[in-house]
């Protein structure tokens, strides 16, 4: 199985690297996820060249099936979804693995 890396877990990562205190790197992990989610509040596109880009998208309505009762249709409203686009970096340090 894969390995799960958590929030916990790049800070330790990064603040061993770095000069700075675990409790510095958690905050601006914090600030980098709150900044990113008030942009695509917004309706903003988030672009880290070569990493890739956060961008809201709409799922359109469509009609759906209960299981339990498949002779009657449920519709499913249309949502704005968040989707991740990899960038060019991304894509080629994923497919040396």
């Amino acid at each position: 199985m894969d390995k799960v890396v958590t929030k916990r877990d790049l800070v330790c990562r990064i603040s061993g690297k770095e000069q700075l205190t675990q409790s510095q790197v958690f905050q601006v992990i914090e600030q980098l996820i709150m900044e990113i989610t008030d942009s695509l509040s917004e309706g903003d596109q988030v672009v880290f060249r070569n990493f890739g880009t956060f961008q809201i998208g709409i799922n359109l309505p469509k009609v759906g099936r209960n299981p339990k009762r498949p002779e009657v249709d449920i519709v499913i409203p249309a949502k704005r979804v968040v989707r991740f686009r990899p960038g060019k970096a991304l894509k080629e340090r994923v497919d040396d693995l």
